[in-house]
């Protein structure tokens, strides 16, 4: 998940050391609401996935988006 992680250390303007599963919405400023949606549309553009609305909002950390992203990889659409 490198890709993943360069994506969100651009967008969060962070080291991508700083990304680690604990990495999440609760405990660091940078992701706000402004960079979450800013987050969404860079990986859906980079990686060509789309998110439900659904699961935009059920993305709180960088482990739920990478548990998200490997499901979206393994399902066909």
């Amino acid at each position: 998940m490198e890709e993943l992680k360069e994506i969100m250390a651009r967008v969060m303007e962070v080291s991508i050391e700083q990304i680690d599963d604990d990495f999440s919405r609760k405990n660091n400023s940078e992701w706000d609401s402004f960079n979450h949606l800013a987050l969404i549309s860079e990986i859906e553009s980079q990686m060509g996935i789309v998110f439900s609305m659904e699961e935009v909002n059920q993305i709180n950390s960088y482990k739920d988006l990478c548990e998200i992203v490997l499901k979206k990889n393994e399902t066909p659409e």
